[in-house]
């Protein structure tokens, strides 16, 4: 009875210790775990799903040919509903399963919950599409791979300025979003070095996003011709929606929170004609990488990739790049996989969909050139 027992016993400590050993990501140390957390329910489930299944392409071509270092990717992907309270949990789950490294999250306030968590296990964590530059402060294992709020307001108004897309401009934007907010800031000190004219600077908040009838009027009382919206696309729906309605000639123009707008349910795309956005990422570019990934893409999933998704395809394969460059191993602790990435991110420089030579600051920004596009005949078109 007492041999039984005593059997027992290390049985059951033999189980234990290899449900701690999956908890941990080691995986016996025979595949990369790579997690993703995004909204794919919700008003942003358009940011999500695309991130959320380029990353899928992206796991399935490398696993395809061979993985990473000889070891294949294991992938994972949260849905966060928009919530940073639901991003940090699906952070936690991701951990439970083992992920080792993680692409996101998709929207800025949700990775700046997130980040923390990561930091206080030194998980790298690489973001498509998080852009507020509050992501990358005082830490080190966050980068980005799309543009910061600061460069994106700066950016456009360059653009404006230097392409004279308009000499008096309205903005419209939400006071209450980390994202918003930033773009916004760094557009109004920049536009004092262009040549053009903000006319009316006009915020809504979380709590108020239907109705913009007052922020158009005082867009078009202050004869503004161009009405800049660094927002998200359902409210920038409701905005072309209302301006039409109101009978209102203006232009707009977005950042790539307006990458999205196309498929807003029962939103009638023509009013979105002629809108122009600084994106990285032209779905009708002509280059190999970007006809294959379309292709692919709609294949797979019905429709035209956006940025997102293309930023997050690019997260994949520079987080592939680092790994091979530092020749890591799967049986390696998350910290110490997040410091061989951190150290080859250093001097890597990655060709990708969303930019050629494409490198990072030592604060995790992203350096690589926005292109201009602009809304023709239902689809996105690079402005040549």
């Amino acid at each position: 009875m007492k041999k039984l027992t005593r059997f027992a016993s290390l049985a059951l400590a033999s189980v234990l210790a290899l449900g701690t050993l999956a908890g941990c990501g080691s995986n016996g140390g025979n595949t990369f775990k790579i997690g993703g957390i995004g909204p794919i329910t919700g008003g942003a489930a358009a940011y999500g799903l695309a991130v959320k299944n380029s990353i899928q392409i992206a796991v399935d071509e490398i696993n395809a040919t061979g993985g990473i270092n000889g070891f294949k990717i294991d992938y994972d992907f949260q849905d966060d509903e928009l919530d940073a309270e639901k991003a940090v949990n699906a952070y936690n789950t991701l951990k439970d399963w083992g992920m080792q490294m993680l692409v996101g999250t998709v929207t800025s306030g949700c990775c700046v919950a997130v980040v923390p968590e990561a930091k206080a296990d030194n998980m790298f964590l690489l973001t498509p599409s998080g852009s507020s530059a509050a992501i990358l402060d005082n830490n080190d294992i966050a980068y980005q791979v799309c543009f910061t709020d600061p460069n994106q307001g700066i950016a456009s108004a360059k653009y404006i300025g230097e392409h004279n897309v308009a000499s008096k401009v309205a903005v419209i934007y939400d006071s209450s979003d980390v994202y918003s907010n930033g773009i916004y800031e760094k557009f109004v000190a920049e536009s004092k070095n262009q040549p053009f004219e903000i006319v009316a600077a006009e915020a809504f908040t979380a709590d108020n996003k239907t109705d913009f009838s007052v922020q158009l009027q005082k867009a078009n009382d202050n004869g503004a011709d161009l009405v800049f919206l660094p927002i998200y696309y359902t409210e920038a729906s409701l905005i072309l929606t209302q301006a039409a309605s109101m009978g209102l000639n203006v232009k707009f123009f977005g950042c790539d929170g307006l990458d999205g707008v196309l498929g807003v349910e029962n939103f009638d795309t023509s009013l979105a004609e002629g809108v122009m956005l600084l994106t990285p990422f032209a779905a009708d570019a002509t280059d190999d990488k970007t006809v294959s990934y379309v292709k692919k893409y709609v294949e797979k999933y019905g429709e035209i990739p956006n940025q997102f998704g293309a930023d997050a395809y690019d997260a994949v394969y520079i987080i592939k790049a680092a790994l091979e460059k530092a020749n890591a191993k799967p049986s390696m602790s998350t910290s110490d996989l997040c410091n061989a990435i951190r150290e080859q991110l250093k001097t890597l420089s990655f060709d990708g969909l969303t930019g050629i030579g494409m490198t990072w600051d030592a604060d995790g920004a992203v350096s690589k050139d926005p292109k201009a596009v602009v809304i023709k005949d239902g689809s996105y078109s690079l402005i040549q």
